[in-house]
């Protein structure tokens, strides 16, 4: 099905002369890469002209950005002129409504294009960030579900805290940069120390994680991998009670002093990028979402890292 040719105007924003971090965050990388993943959807109903694949995931990169239903994303990219450019709009052409982004979404989903478009994403700006790696944080978060009627989500009570319906997302971060490397998504009743191994990447250098990844499985993976799994302790050998708390203090600072920079990430994700609760229903949409996110935070944690260096 034939697609439509978006951007053919010349660009005649009064705003022409100014940029915004917008315009920054789409020259980070080369976004051809991504094109080419979908080269075979056309995420239109019959009858109908394909929207660009390309600036459709742009679209939902800047829901997750700015926190946006489909509808206010529709509403935005229609009047915004520094959302146009960022998808490649010029400013007199229509831009997609909210139906666009349900259909292309499942497109997403079916093919399972989430993971790929992550790491080709990731990929390019990791390489923008060469460094010899030092290590690798490994970390879950719970999210509550889009609805109770959710079959595919569970619900998990941790001590002292309400019990939620939802999800888990397990997520690796870069120690030096805080880039997330890779991401995961279960059921929130999903053991951290079993889901934790899928998420370990290769050459991790050391692997910093809490308690719930003690154990031989998450130790053998990041071994396998070549890295060294520095895990929380929660029991020693000592000769009274005072002693163990010293002995547990001393051997888990240096471990709590560098993990605990993946809540930062959390932090970001929930507060600012409407990570608190699903948006759909199903671990395939849950996944999704997750993996836009990440590039979400991803892109905007590089351009911060790009000014940070120029300084």
């Amino acid at each position: 099905m034939a697609r439509r040719v978006i951007g053919q105007e010349r660009f005649s924003f009064e705003d022409a002369g100014r940029t915004t971090d917008l315009d920054a965050l789409a020259g980070l990388i080369d976004w051809s890469e991504a094109d080419a993943l979908m080269g075979g959807i056309s995420a239109s109903s019959v009858g109908e002209q394909g929207w660009p694949p390309l600036c459709l995931v742009k679209a939902l990169v800047l829901g997750r950005w700015y926190d946006l239903s489909d509808v206010k994303l529709s509403e935005a990219l229609d009047d915004r002129a520094s959302f146009r450019r960022f998808c490649g709009f010029s400013r007199n052409e229509p831009t997609p409504e909210r139906t666009a982004f349900v259909r292309f979404r499942k497109v997403l989903v079916t093919r399972g294009l989430g993971d790929r478009l992550f790491e080709v994403i990731t990929d390019q700006l990791r390489q923008r960030h060469i460094r010899v790696k030092q290590g690798t944080l490994v970390d879950a978060t719970i999210i509550a579900s889009a609805s109770r009627q959710d079959e595919e989500a569970r619900w998990v009570k941790h001590k002292n805290r309400k019990a939620v319906h939802g999800y888990k997302a397990h997520v690796a971060s870069d120690e030096v940069t805080d880039l997330v490397e890779k991401v995961s998504v279960t059921p929130a009743n999903v053991n951290d120390g079993r889901a934790g191994v899928d998420v370990v990447p290769d050459a991790p250098g050391d692997v910093y994680a809490d308690s719930a990844y003690r154990g031989p499985r998450f130790r053998t993976a990041v071994e396998d991998r070549g890295g060294t799994a520095r895990v929380v302790v929660t029991a020693v050998w000592a000769k009274s009670d005072e002693d163990a708390r010293s002995k547990l203090k001393a051997l888990n600072r240096p471990i709590h002093k560098v993990r605990c920079r993946i809540e930062k990430i959390f932090g970001t994700c929930k507060r600012s990028y409407g990570l608190r609760r699903m948006m759909h229903r199903g671990i395939a949409k849950a996944t999704l979402q997750v993996q836009l996110t990440a590039i979400a935070y991803n892109l905007k944690r590089s351009l911060t890292l790009e000014r940070a260096h120029a300084v």
